[in-house]
């Protein structure tokens, strides 16, 4: 039999459970999907989110499902594997374990995935001495030797970024050309004292389970604490492509096209956190998650006033 409910939200991250809590307290009956791959589980803490900075993320996420489901909220530890859209506009979820739902409404949380480049030592220790973002690790490795991974030539934006947080900065250029750098991008490289490193990196140095050093295919080795890369994003767009949503290319993937409250291109499917953009922080995923939950409890309350007046008439 499937199971009917108002909202389904696919995705129990930040971005999910928010719009879950502003559900369950309007008293809408709602069932987050939770594949428990949230994109922040390689590291220890969350920063930038008030009253929460430094919490660990899983500590987070339990407390989260914790204040949910105190308001009724059902959560499913499951994947969405396949969407419909009904003939009455609705839709029908199926998930991984055969279970079949129903949905008035649908938001996406489902996030991104990152793909890190293939250089030895990065994977095992991303989220620890290995870090993509100065805004939620800067200040925690600030003043320590930093290096920075090139993999395009706008690794030289995530050079010049983090030397708000050390003035010990090397750019290794990886696989990128000398000559792809502009000349704009080596004078800011040069005022901002950005040491400019050239050839491939065959791997990291790590002694005692800390990050020492970047080793070169030529076999040098530079001294560093602290490694940022820029990896590639991977957008959990599949439930929205199979609904026919609209999206739209960016340098970070492709993401759905969503008005200011995330209601995509497909009726009554909205997206929030990262599946609706590359930048989406905590703070900034909560927010919209709240948003969309909101904007979707009032559309459905005005969608059956307007059924129950055209009854009556």
């Amino acid at each position: 039999m499937t199971e009917t409910y108002e909202v389904v939200v696919v995705g129990g991250g930040t971005a999910g459970l928010s719009a879950a809590l502003v559900l369950g307290r309007a008293r809408r009956r709602t069932l987050v999907v939770d594949a428990g791959e949230p994109r922040n589980a390689p590291a220890a803490h969350l920063q930038g989110y008030l009253t929460r900075d430094g919490m660990p993320p899983a500590a987070f996420l339990a407390e989260g499902r914790r204040e949910v489901e105190g308001y009724g909220v059902e959560i499913a530890r499951d994947h969405a594997v396949d969407v419909v859209r009904d003939g009455t506009g609705e839709f029908d979820v199926t998930l991984g374990s055969g279970r079949a739902v129903h949905a008035r409404r649908l938001i996406v949380t489902t996030g991104l995935a990152d793909e890190l480049p293939a250089v030895p030592g990065v994977a095992e220790r991303f989220g620890r001495d290995v870090l993509h973002c100065p805004y939620c690790h800067g200040w925690e490795v600030r003043d320590e030797a930093f290096g920075v991974l090139a993999t395009t030539p706008m690794s030289v934006h995530q050079a010049l970024m983090v030397t708000q947080w050390s003035k010990d900065v090397t750019l290794f250029l990886h696989t990128v050309a000398e000559d792809e750098l502009g000349d704009e991008d080596l004078r800011r490289l040069a005022a901002a004292g950005v040491t400019v490193v050239p050839g491939e990196v065959a791997e990291l140095v790590v002694d005692a389970d800390r990050l020492t050093g970047v080793r070169l295919a030529d076999g040098s080795t530079h001294a560093r604490s602290a490694l940022f890369v820029a990896p590639r994003a991977v957008p959990r767009t599949g439930l929205l492509e199979r609904l026919g949503a609209e999206l739209t290319e960016t340098p970070f993937g492709s993401y759905p096209v969503i008005d200011p409250t995330g209601l995509t291109s497909v009726p009554g499917a909205w997206a929030a956190g990262n599946a609706a953009g590359f930048a989406e922080q905590v703070v900034n995923a909560a927010s919209g998650g709240y948003r969309a939950a909101a904007t979707l409890n009032g559309e459905l309350l005005f969608t059956d006033l307007d059924a129950a007046v055209a009854r009556g008439r």
